[in-house]
């Protein structure tokens, strides 16, 4: 049997799409089979500038949900802790925001150099721990040559539109699938998952995926009434 496929989609710039990708993997530490996992293309916010002007992430949270600061404070701090725990490191004080078009180009690029699951840690570490600012293009090309891509080809993908059509036609798929809120997991083309659930749940869902497949592939091709 092949691997089994998981599409995950999801956005950088995501806390609760980072929870998520730590609670896959510990989902499938506990599958013994082989799993190909495709990162897809999302964006919370396709209108963000490349850079914003306020990086206080506490005053733009109240003020994208309309709520006093104090109120916003508990949330990034409720989100601290649900990130301590599956071991991520969240410093919502250094948090540069912005546009993360360019960075899922790069993704893509990375996926077709085998390096994406790779670079999409990178780029989630750097954004929510040490203060990557997603937006900027130059700044996106030392966390994608740490992870063994070519410096020349990275720049070459970011000063062009290469991947472009990639980035929409992950999302114009999202759109067909219904999806609205990331992270969101496909797996084996069939089952989809919505949010961070937590591991059990997932692992469930790539259980009964590979069950489902298993089932199919072992049915082989039959004669029926009607004939063959």
């Amino acid at each position: 049997m092949t691997a089994l496929r998981i599409d995950v989609w999801s956005d950088i710039a995501c806390p609760w799409c980072y929870v998520g990708k730590r609670r896959l993997e510990t989902a499938l530490a506990k599958f013994p089979h082989e799993v190909e996992i495709v990162w897809r293309s999302f964006e919370l916010d396709p209108s963000a500038p490349k850079l914003r002007d306020n990086n206080n992430y506490v005053e733009r949270l109240a003020a994208k949900y309309r709520l006093p600061v104090p109120q916003a404070q508990q949330m990034i701090d409720r989100m601290t802790r649900v990130g301590a725990d599956e071991g991520l490191d969240f410093r919502f004080d250094r948090v540069r925001a912005g546009n993360t078009f360019d960075a899922h180009r790069v993704l893509h690029l990375a996926r077709e150099r085998g390096k994406q699951a790779a670079l999409k840690e990178r780029f989630m570490r750097g954004y929510f721990s040490e203060g990557l600012a997603i937006g900027d293009r130059e700044a996106l090309v030392a966390p994608a040559v740490e992870v063994g891509l070519d410096t020349m080809e990275v720049h070459d993908a970011l000063d062009s539109d290469r991947y472009a059509d990639d980035v929409r036609r992950d999302e114009k798929l999202a759109a067909e699938l219904g999806i609205s809120g990331v992270p969101f997991f496909v797996m084996a083309g069939r089952l989809g998952v919505s949010g961070a659930q937590a591991p059990d749940v997932l692992l469930g869902a790539v259980e009964r995926a590979r069950e489902d497949v298993a089932g199919e592939q072992a049915g082989g091709e039959v004669c029926g009434p009607e004939g063959c």
